[in-house]
């Protein structure tokens, strides 16, 4: 999932981008350094995003004798991804390549100018760190810190996440036909789209409302409708990002989760442009007649749930994409 999210930030944020590797905890992508900050602005998943100074082994690093560092100190920080190169003596590894580093540039290990980030995973990847995503704003952000919230919400790094895999532009509509209390578009807002909001029950539009009001947001339209009324009344929509309801204590007005998803089905392939995407997170895997699944992640949230971030695109016979 977070190499999809890289994937979609990359082709929402950039004219040309190509992502030459990737691999256990990593990616590896060519794009206009002008890009930087608005990738690294709506990005969830990633820790940071630096430029990428190359591959080496533990047994051979002396290519980082070639290398120049931006002017001012630097310090290196390794990380082993999940536990890889358990034999490796990591701290060992950091004063190698600091040796070979600092014949230009100082070591600095308390206040550091440049963080230089080693990556210990299938092979020992090295950045230069410019950019760290911001946990702290997205925790801010989280169900139980809003004014007006329900229990059954998406944390706001997968809300995000969701959004950035079906590759929403800023300045595009994206509707959350599902909206609860506003957790996906509390995060399409943020990220610069027209965020479009509906519920058939109106209290949750109104503490939807509530939300984005509390964090400084703007709603671009809304309604309180049904899902199977929402073609008529939002057409044409850049993207659909949404978390319908599911478990025991969700609200249906009396209709079955299994007619709930089957009428959304139908529905949601008419109010988004041919060639564009919808997310979807659902308690199992789903199809949609008319929309062709790219990518679907399982999350395990607990013993009797499993979330399935669905991303599928609006495909049309006579559409040459």
């Amino acid at each position: 999932m977070p190499l999809a999210e890289v994937k979609g930030c990359l082709k929402a944020e950039t004219d040309t981008c190509n992502i030459t590797a990737s691999g256990p905890g990593y990616a590896i992508a060519s794009f206009d350094e002008s890009h930087l900050d608005s990738i690294a602005d709506r990005i969830s998943m990633s820790h940071s995003i630096g430029r990428y100074l190359g591959e080496y082994t533990p047994d051979d690093i002396s290519g980082l004798a070639d290398i120049e560092l931006p002017e001012g100190t630097f310090a290196i920080r390794a990380k082993r991804f999940e536990g890889m190169m358990k034999d490796v003596d990591s701290q060992k590894l950091i004063r190698n390549a600091g040796a070979l580093l600092s014949k230009h540039n100082d070591v600095d290990l308390k206040d550091p100018d440049v963080i230089v980030r080693m990556q210990m995973c299938d092979k020992v990847h090295l950045y230069i760190e410019d950019k760290v995503t911001e946990k702290d704003l997205l925790e801010k952000r989280k169900v139980a810190e809003r004014p007006f919230f329900s229990p059954i919400s998406i944390h706001p790094k997968y809300a995000r996440a969701l959004i950035n895999m079906a590759e929403v532009k800023r300045g595009q509509t994206v509707l959350d036909p599902f909206c609860g209390t506003g957790g996906i578009v509390i995060e399409a807002a943020e990220m610069g789209m027209k965020a479009v909001a509906s519920d058939f029950d109106e209290d949750m539009i109104i503490g939807c409302q509530e939300n984005l009001d509390f964090y400084g947001l703007k709603m671009h339209d809304f309604d309180v409708i049904d899902i199977g009324d929402i073609a008529e009344r939002f057409p044409e929509m850049d993207s659909i990002c949404t978390d319908p309801p599911y478990g025991r204590n969700t609200k249906t007005g009396g209709e079955t989760i299994a007619k709930l998803y089957q009428r959304a089905g139908e529905v949601i392939p008419k109010c988004v442009k041919k060639g564009h995407k919808v997310g979807m997170v659902l308690p199992m895997p789903f199809e949609v007649p008319g929309m062709e699944l790219e990518y679907m992640f399982k999350q395990r949230v607990h013993g009797t749930l499993t979330r399935h971030y669905h991303i599928y695109q609006n495909r049309s016979p006579d559409l040459d994409i």
